[in-house]
């Protein structure tokens, strides 16, 4: 009886399998045809960069070629968002996939020919505009993605979700957006989303690898901020004041043991790091108050709950010890839960992932402590972020310009792997769970 069931189950699959393999050999003949493209997608992309809230160029760019693919397509997600949904000729699960458009408030410095000489207003004053840290690559990634998952639509065993989303560098204080808001507008639903994946270009990686990482791959972050309140006083009488210029740094060297002592780095790093601090404005006046800016990085859930609430403890009972009061505010402005990659889901998709990639070009990479709001997304449905090289091959990562830098640079050349990394995990996952 099994030995039938068995034949069955193959007989049952087999067609579907076979035609797997069909369309992923359509998959590559496309994405190298389309690799030109994706190139010059990008580089106009790159000499015309917009700051998060503010794709108003780039996301029309995006939502006209997808209209041009007979895709269903919604503009003005989350401000300016994009999000394009494919059906595919036969039932099946929703997948979404998502590259994320805005650039930075950085002054480009690379001597490319297509570089940004974009300039806008940020915070109040005149700021240079640069992608510089892939998005242009991204966006221009997933649109070869949807022209060639389009062109095999009656063959698609499921739907494709296509989110274009802005802002996942951040906003101002006082601004919303980014994928939080994209899934509070509903891009997770109508269809309801059963899975999702994403990449992003790594200018420290060499062209023509992946690298992943099951369970926590990239930090939650939490901003900070930390206001000691003392008594001014003259700079000639320190005795009359309570100086929160010296509790401050008090605070900031005990702030250091929370790293060094309370995580477990056997198991996960994190960071805590006072980035900006602001008191007084003469050299003899003792001020009343200093600010504290700061950042907070964890792996964990609970190693966030742990740090946020030595922090706390650390600031406030340090400038209790002094005479003096400290104000914590965290989350201060912003919040990215962990990037967390489903390890389930990740050892299923293991295989696509080097199958596309070739034999010794996937691996194996160490937890990052920067963020991604894509993890706002893998709250809502499995998910796998991974990551593609964009170093010029032989480059040293140590000295490669890093992301979010004047001198970033990718190598092109590798952009159709993307394509075909995503269109692969698109395939497989609806040939795995088609109805």
């Amino acid at each position: 009886m099994k030995k039938i069931y068995f034949l069955l189950l193959c007989l049952f699959c087999t067609p579907v399998f076979s035609q797997n393999i069909k369309l992923k050999e359509k998959v590559r003949k496309k994405a190298d045809s389309l690799q030109s493209q994706i190139v010059a997608w990008r580089r106009d992309f790159h000499e015309h960069p917009e700051l998060g809230n503010h794709e108003f160029r780039t996301s029309a760019i995006i939502a006209k070629h997808l209209q041009s693919l007979g895709i269903e397509v919604k503009t003005g997600v989350a401000t300016t968002g994009v999000v394009g949904i494919l059906r595919g000729g036969k039932p099946g699960p929703v997948i979404a996939l998502r590259a994320d458009m805005d650039a930075l408030p950085v002054t480009e410095r690379t001597p490319v020919p297509f570089a940004s000489k974009v300039k806008t207003m940020y915070n109040g004053q005149e700021v240079g505009v640069m992608h510089a840290c892939g998005h242009d690559s991204h966006m221009s990634i997933l649109m070869a993605v949807a022209e060639i998952l389009s062109s095999m639509k009656s063959e698609l065993h499921g739907t494709v979700k296509f989110i274009f989303q802005p802002a996942e560098e951040g906003l101002p204080p006082g601004e919303k957006g980014g994928a939080e808001e994209m899934v509070k507008e509903g891009v997770m639903e109508n269809p309801k989303v059963d899975v999702v994946f994403g990449l992003h270009i790594n200018s420290q990686t060499e062209v023509g690898k992946i690298t992943y990482r099951p369970g926590g791959t990239m930090a939650g972050v939490n901003d900070m901020q930390i206001i000691v309140k003392g008594r001014s006083a003259h700079g000639a009488y320190p005795w009359s004041a309570i100086d929160p210029i010296v509790v401050s740094a008090e605070i900031i060297n005990n702030l250091q043991t929370i790293v060094s002592r309370n995580i477990n780095v056997t198991e996960n790093p994190a960071v805590v790091t006072i980035g900006a601090i602001k008191g007084g404005n003469r050299s003899n006046i003792i001020p009343e108050t200093v600010e504290m800016l700061g950042t907070i990085r964890t792996l964990t859930p609970e190693d966030e709950k742990m740090v946020i609430e030595r922090v706390k403890q650390i600031a406030t009972k340090t400038a209790e010890a002094n005479g003096a009061v400290a104000e914590v505010k965290i989350p201060y402005s912003n919040h990215y839960p962990v990037t967390y990659n489903d390890p389930a889901l990740t050892e299923k998709m293991v295989p696509t992932l080097q199958a596309t990639a070739g034999a010794g070009n996937l691996q194996l990479r160490p937890p990052v402590t920067g963020a991604e709001d894509f993890s706002f997304y893998q709250q809502k449905a499995p998910g796998i972020f991974f990551f593609l090289g964009g170093m010029p091959k032989g480059g040293n990562p140590v000295t490669a310009p890093s992301h979010h830098t004047p001198d970033f640079y990718i190598d092109e050349s590798g952009f159709s792997l993307g394509a075909k990394a995503l269109c692969n995990l698109t395939l497989d996952y609806m040939s795995a769970h088609s109805k």
